[in-house]
């Protein structure tokens, strides 16, 4: 799980890191623009061709990297995902929902988050999702992001069901990935 691999994620469990082939790199940055239609016209700035390394890490983790620093992560060839720091730089990026403000401190210890904080009183879902789509979570009455993660179910089921795991957390505020500074 990319979810229990952060928590303590360090830089002494990157296997490897490597320049990659201009033809993975367009493959690369075709499925985040596929994925990320918001970020096409800024790609290019973002994943610069020339300086985009790869680092593999524990857990068939891909790190996708440019100047020392974590962009994007995928893990067995699933979506990517940005990191939060790049999440913060183009915050209208990816789909959002919103939490209440009691769901804060659980999700910055890493738990996933349930129907009710989505659904109470402060909770948001501003368009429709579907399940295992990649969405950025805010919390109420915060301005930037605080964890990125990966729905469950789809909104009618989180409204419809107000019960269990709604997103899956998978890179979240003050983790290892947050904590690493460069590579």
């Amino acid at each position: 799980q990319v979810a229990t691999m952060f928590k303590k994620f360090s830089t002494d469990e990157i296997s490897s890191t490597s320049q990659i082939k201009n033809s993975v790199q367009r493959s690369i940055i075709t499925q985040i623009v596929n994925q990320y239609p918001l970020l096409a016209e800024a790609i290019e700035f973002i994943l610069p061709k020339k300086s985009m390394l790869v680092a593999k890490a524990l857990d068939n983790v891909q790190l996708i990297i440019v100047n020392k620093e974590i962009l994007f992560y995928n893990q067995r060839d699933g979506p990517f995902f940005p990191t939060l720091k790049l999440l913060h730089k183009y915050p209208t990026m990816m789909n959002r929902i919103q939490v209440d403000k009691g769901a804060i401190r659980f999700i910055l210890g890493g738990a996933n988050i349930m129907c009710p904080g989505i659904t109470s009183k402060g909770g948001k879902i501003p368009v429709p999702l579907e399940e295992e789509q990649p969405v950025a979570i805010y919390a109420e009455g915060k301005v930037h992001a605080m964890a990125i993660g990966v729905t469950k179910m789809s909104t009618d089921m989180i409204l419809k069901l107000n019960s269990g795991i709604a997103v899956e957390t998978v890179h979240y505020l003050m983790d290892g990935l947050w904590q690493t500074k460069s590579i």
